[in-house]
């Protein structure tokens, strides 16, 4: 029973991690496009277009350890 509490307590936490996530890559979206529509293309521009490509591949590989968690519960 210790192993699925274990499991479960790292999805929880790993949910929390994806939800901060998609914030802060929805308010870097909203900053970027109000960047954008001011038509002030600057540094921060572009370095809030990178971030965005960090934060979405880190949503992602976040997703997929959470797939797999789910899985190995299910396995159990």
């Amino acid at each position: 029973m210790a192993k699925i509490d274990e499991i479960k307590a790292h999805i929880d936490w790993l949910k929390e991690l994806f939800k901060i996530l998609v914030a802060m890559l929805v308010a870097d979206i909203a900053g970027i496009s109000k960047l954008y529509l001011d038509q002030n293309i600057n540094i921060i521009f572009y370095s809030g277009v990178l971030l965005i490509i960090v934060l979405s591949l880190s949503a992602s590989i976040t997703s997929k350890k959470i797939e797999k968690h789910i899985k190995e519960l299910g396995d159990l």
